[in-house]
């Protein structure tokens, strides 16, 4: 296959051309290689690993350790794409100084490519700070979940001129503080658009219309892997695995319950003569 890694030049120039940038999550070493066999463009490590693999309500309480340890797992796996880490919440909030440290670590440690963090006014300066220590930085406006309990909860945002016109300023300020890309979430997709053609960097959209420079989504949400009733209006199920993954784990309970598995084929022979040379020893030993 004659691939090159994706950079951030790459991503630029996929924007000037208008060909649409791909980004799916992954969390773990065997979905990041399929994924990046499959030729996805970027791989969010996200904290949505909170809920999709820890089995937390929400994404909050992920921590740093935790988030390292998804982050190595996938990068260790791909060849191609370019992996991001997802800041958890409170590991950038605090104070610039904490902010360069844990993306750093996300670096350094976690072997990611860049590091993904929500906000717009308020964290520009962290933005700027981590851009001038040598760390790319996505930034992502729009619903924010790590703050969502502060803008009405999970939500469309945008939806007023003002609304819209705010995240247009703050789309703007997260480009001149140096990010390299930026992912509007459950934006009202004129307004994601009308973002996309008056901004320089690439604009990736969840629920955020066709319009923007490419797409992202959760991937046990898009593969059918995640059981939480309704899905949201912006995902669109391309397979429902974990009904055949059931399916198939109900199939082999029955198999062994039944005897039936494993059969002749799936086990490992002993030659006959040294299988009577085991029982001529269990018998001489009163065994």
């Amino acid at each position: 296959m004659d691939r090159k890694p994706i950079d951030i030049p790459t991503l630029q120039q996929k924007k000037r051309r208008g060909e649409k940038i791909t980004m799916l999550t992954a969390y773990d070493a065997a979905w990041a290689r399929l994924l990046d066999q499959a030729g996805v463009d970027t791989i969010l490590v996200g904290d949505s690993a909170a809920n999709v693999v820890l089995g937390y309500r929400d994404t909050l309480p992920v921590t740093m350790d935790e988030m390292l340890v998804l982050t190595r797992a996938v990068t260790r796996a791909v060849r191609w794409a370019m992996v991001i880490g997802d800041m958890p919440f409170m590991s950038y909030n605090a104070d610039v100084a904490d902010a360069i440290r844990n993306a750093g670590r996300f670096v350094k440690e976690g072997g990611a490519a860049g590091v993904k963090l929500e906000g717009g006014a308020g964290v520009v300066d962290t933005v700027r700070a981590l851009v001038r220590a040598g760390i790319p930085t996505v930034g992502h406006l729009g619903l924010t979940p790590q703050t969502a309990s502060m803008i009405g909860g999970y939500r469309c945002q945008g939806r007023t001129a003002a609304a819209a016109r705010a995240i247009l300023d703050d789309a703007r300020r997260l480009e001149d503080a140096g990010a390299f890309l930026l992912v509007l979430e459950c934006v009202p997709d004129r307004v994601a658009a009308a973002i996309a053609r008056r901004v320089g960097i690439p604009i990736i959209g969840i629920g955020a219309g066709s319009g923007v420079d490419g797409q992202v989504l959760v991937l046990h949400d898009m593969l059918g892997f995640r059981d939480t009733g309704a899905a949201p209006r912006f995902v669109k199920r391309y397979a429902d695995l974990g009904d055949r993954v059931a399916a198939a784990v109900r199939a082999y309970c029955d198999e062994v319950r039944a005897g039936a598995f494993p059969a002749a084929e799936h086990t490992f022979p002993i030659p006959d003569d040294e299988w009577a040379a085991f029982e001529r020893g269990l018998e001489g030993s009163g065994q």
